[in-house]
């Protein structure tokens, strides 16, 4: 995923599409939260090679979902999460040889989702002149590290430990100190309207019974 020079993560980008993604009482519009898991996936491309291991699996994922969308004959069926669900049930292409689910790939991107938001969450929650590596750790050994191989869950925890203090690495996601403060404030409502689109997802996953797709 590259990025210009001077392109930033911008947290209300994030806040914006996840809004939007909300469809109807129970339903997640897939191409907003695509739009607003870009932007989150900025965040960690921002951050450096310390999360390629995050950022580039993500971006692959999205890009599966990405083309079921840009394709005519089959976007309909993938406006939405629960629509994507039921098409490939019923379909019997949840586990058919040589197609890629859809399904199978949002579950990957909702995992990442469950880190970030904790991630986040523990950032709020620090003083500038805290070190970020133990709360991404906490957040990685809750989320990824469960559905991550040995080698992963290794090379994952060194890189984490060169995380620098929270002060420094808002500087480098964000820029500028009024677009951290702007990020800040607008932290708490981001991470309930995020909480909202796991939720969603989560219960739908459970409905269908998806959660152990291989």
């Amino acid at each position: 995923m590259a990025l210009q020079n001077n392109e930033k993560f911008d947290i209300k980008i994030v806040y914006d599409k996840f809004e939007a993604a909300l469809h109807e009482e129970d339903d997640i519009h897939l191409q907003f939260y695509l739009e607003s898991f870009e932007e989150l996936n900025k965040f960690f491309t921002l951050m450096g090679t310390v999360f390629g291991f995050v950022s580039k699996d993500l971006k692959a994922k999205m890009d599966i979902l990405n083309e079921f969308l840009k394709d005519s004959n089959k976007s309909e069926n993938f406006i939405t999460v629960k629509k994507m669900i039921e098409y490939e049930k019923q379909n019997e292409l949840l586990n058919k040889k040589g197609y890629t689910s859809g399904s199978r790939t949002l579950l990957r991107l909702h995992r990442g989702l469950d880190f970030i938001q904790l991630f986040l969450k523990k950032l709020g929650d620090l003083r500038d002149e805290e070190s970020t590596s133990s709360a991404c750790r906490e957040a990685y050994d809750q989320t990824l590290a469960k559905h991550h191989p040995f080698v992963i869950r290794n090379g994952a925890k060194v890189a984490i430990y060169t995380l620098p203090t929270r002060e420094i690495l808002l500087k480098k996601v964000c820029g500028e100190l009024d677009n951290i403060q702007k990020a800040m404030n607008l932290l708490p409502e981001t991470l309930e309207v995020t909480a909202v689109v796991h939720t969603r997802i989560e219960k739908l996953y459970t409905v269908h019974d998806l959660h152990r797709l291989p």
